[in-house]
């Protein structure tokens, strides 16, 4: 049983890893400070380190450097909010093995692990090979399992998915942030011959454009400065499988040009290296941004385009199939019961009229995200109004505000500018900075209007 330490100065955070990861098999020990990991490292030889990058006692960079002192050959995983990333880069150049961007999602640090864990255990220098796998396409335990849905527009979604999956070809799946692009990836994926191989996902919008090669196609030892082991990239990870790249718009020119090498060839090298490995990989890949836009400004390669593009996938918008809110609704309690270690039943009438009602700028995640929230403050057997956000609650009194006390075209010109402004922060994540930025206006103004329109 591989072991884990947790080193958070949230003991919420510290406990409910605990609880997740002990339930997948793992044997896993907390400590709120760096002074007290240090001390569990010392008396204890763990498999692997999962650190918050800001501590009481210490920053990340400083306790990576005491935690190689005291075991070099120990696998480190950063946690780290946004505003920290080029700082957990920086670590990941004194030893760290990656990191992890907050609010953290259990079924991505799980599948993290399991990377990390399982590439610890191959030779650094083991050639890819290829191994008959019998097929099965039932559900991995923990996965969430794919929802279709009962409108026509998902049900034409699914009936694509069932045609491409078990062909070889490559497939784009469009639509806006949040919509379940890796859902329908992993799907897919379950769904193909591959399904015993791993599935491997990127998202290229949060991977720093200095680190992308390595993260691709791995690196040699020595290649660049903290370069201190030869590491495999995602591309051998995903060996046998799938490698999902979610908002493939925000790669560099670069690494364009080598992933089309490797959509064509089969075969790439390590930066720093001159020997060519081959790969069998499904590559299936994501974006919210038109990609023939970025085409015309120049900013990603037409025959690359044609080479992702040989099956699309668009998804609707949750607010454009509302009748199916309370399926995913009732998904997502389950998983929440199951996490959280609650039972609630469902959700009361009032409380789904106002999910019904509300558009859902940020599709299933922002749902997935709400409804977690409301299984962990629900008192009672079903989630009412007062378990959800104020803005879901409120949300038609916002909008009625609005209109009884402008004019009635004024009132249409600020509903555009509401409208405008929900649909750059579902583009951006949430990134209140880009979303100013795109608006061309500044912070100050983009929270007045976020507060004026009850966003």
């Amino acid at each position: 049983m591989n072991k884990i330490l947790v080193i958070d100065d949230e003991l919420d955070i510290c406990l409910i890893l605990q609880r997740y990861l002990t339930k997948h098999g793992f044997e896993v020990a907390i400590a709120n400070t760096g002074k007290d990991g240090l001390a569990s490292i010392k008396k204890t030889r763990f498999d692997l380190i999962i650190s918050d990058y800001r501590l009481p006692d210490f920053d990340g960079l400083s306790l990576l450097k005491e935690i190689k002192k005291e075991r070099p050959q120990v696998k480190v995983i950063i946690i780290t909010g946004y505003s920290d990333i080029r700082m957990a880069v920086e670590v990941i150049k004194y030893g760290a093995v990656d990191y992890i961007t907050k609010p953290l999602y259990p079924e991505e640090l799980l599948n993290l692990i399991r990377e990390t864990l399982d590439g610890a255990e191959q030779s650094e220098n083991l050639e890819v090979q290829k191994a008959p796998r019998a097929k099965s396409n039932a559900p991995k335990s923990g996965e969430t399992p794919y929802i279709i849905g009962s409108n026509a527009a998902s049900k034409k979604v699914y009936k694509n998915i069932q045609l491409v999956a078990p062909t070889p070809i490559s497939v784009i799946i469009t639509g806006e942030t949040g919509t379940g692009k890796e859902y329908v990836a992993r799907e897919i994926h379950r769904l193909s011959n591959r399904s015993n191989g791993p599935f491997v996902a990127i998202d290229c919008g949060a991977l720093p454009e200095n680190i992308a090669g390595s993260e691709f196609f791995g690196h040699e030892k020595g290649a660049f400065t903290g370069a201190v082991q030869t590491k495999d990239g995602k591309f051998v990870h995903a060996n046998g499988g799938t490698i999902f790249l979610d908002e493939i718009g925000n790669l560099s020119y670069e690494i364009q040009v080598k992933l089309l090498r490797v959509l064509q060839e089969r075969r790439f090298t390590r930066i720093g290296g001159d020997k060519e490995l081959e790969v069998d990989v499904r590559v299936i890949t994501a974006t919210n941004e038109n990609l023939k836009d970025a085409i015309k400004n120049g900013q990603f390669r037409e025959d690359l385009f044609f080479r992702l593009n040989e099956f699309n996938i668009t998804l609707p918008a949750l607010r454009q199939r509302t009748n199916e809110i309370e399926d995913f609704a009732a998904e997502f309690i389950e998983k929440a019961n199951i996490q959280l270690e609650k039972d609630v039943k469902g959700i009361d009438p009032e409380a789904l009229d106002k999910l019904m009602a509300y558009p859902w700028p940020g599709n299933l995640r922002e749902l997935k995200n709400v409804m977690k929230r409301a299984v962990l403050v629900c008192n009672n057997s079903l989630i009412d109004c007062q378990s959800l956000p104020d803005e879901i609650v409120h949300f038609n009194m916002m909008t009625s505000s609005i209109s009884s006390s402008t004019s009635p075209l004024k009132a249409a010109s600020e509903e555009a500018e509401r409208e405008q402004i929900l649909t750059v922060l579902s583009q951006t994540g949430y990134n209140k900075s880009k979303t100013a930025h795109l608006l061309n206006i500044d912070r100050k103004t983009l929270y007045n209007k976020l507060k004026h329109f009850g966003i």
